[in-house]
């Protein structure tokens, strides 16, 4: 589990391909990881990359490799191009902080920025998110976006999905990737965990009241 802060930028230093024991393949990725600190961190430990948790397989002195399937980069972007930066968090510890929300580091879907531009010192960030998730986006609800946690603050359904709207402040927009988003990118979406299970419990209870 991760909470949505990001702890340290990095920049993806090296992709090579790999062949997996089921044959699928996929790209070993190495990260310079900025300001992270590996000093705690262990061969199998996970680590949040643009949002998306994943497992370290080597260690280096100021850098960490992750192996990423051929179906996790059809699911996700950011994660395969040289020189790229990326939102770094460690997972949660037992007794850290929880400043934003719950975060499992499953990317739901991807997102296309529609809009991105200044109001007063902050940003307004516009995304316009799938039809398969927008049921899960509520104001003033959480969302991830590239592994941030922020806040919704306007939903404007659609026909293509959902447009969400979320205020960026200098800190965020400063030590974070969002600095390099620009209008057409794609970005990493991840709904609130509290959805999932709120749509669970629901299912369960209308299919109790149906067999009654």
């Amino acid at each position: 589990m991760f909470t949505g802060i990001v702890t340290a930028v990095g920049r993806i230093e090296q992709t090579q391909p790999y062949e997996s024991q089921d044959g699928s393949g996929g790209i070993r990725v190495r990260i310079d990881a900025g300001n992270l600190g590996l000093s705690d961190v262990q061969l199998g430990d996970s680590i949040a990359v643009q949002g998306a948790c994943m497992t370290v397989v080597a260690l280096g002195e100021n850098s960490f490799d992750v192996d990423i399937s051929r179906e996790s980069l059809r699911l996700t972007v950011g994660l395969d191009r040289e020189g790229a930066e990326v939102n770094l968090e460690k997972s949660l510890r037992v007794g850290d902080a929880l400043g934003g929300h719950l975060v499992s580091g499953h990317v739901d879907g991807l997102g296309v920025v529609v809009g991105y531009a200044p109001v007063g010192e902050s940003r307004e960030l516009i995304i316009r998110a799938p039809k398969e998730i927008a049921k899960y986006l509520a104001y003033k609800g959480s969302v991830t976006v590239n592994g941030i946690s922020l806040t919704v603050n306007r939903v404007k359904d659609g026909g293509e999905g959902s447009d969400i709207t979320i205020n960026v402040i200098p800190h965020t927009q400063n030590m974070t990737t969002l600095r390099n988003v620009n209008v057409g990118d794609k970005v990493n979406l991840e709904i609130d965990t509290i959805a999932r299970y709120v749509e669970r419990m629901m299912q369960v209870s209308e299919g109790a009241s149906a067999g009654a």
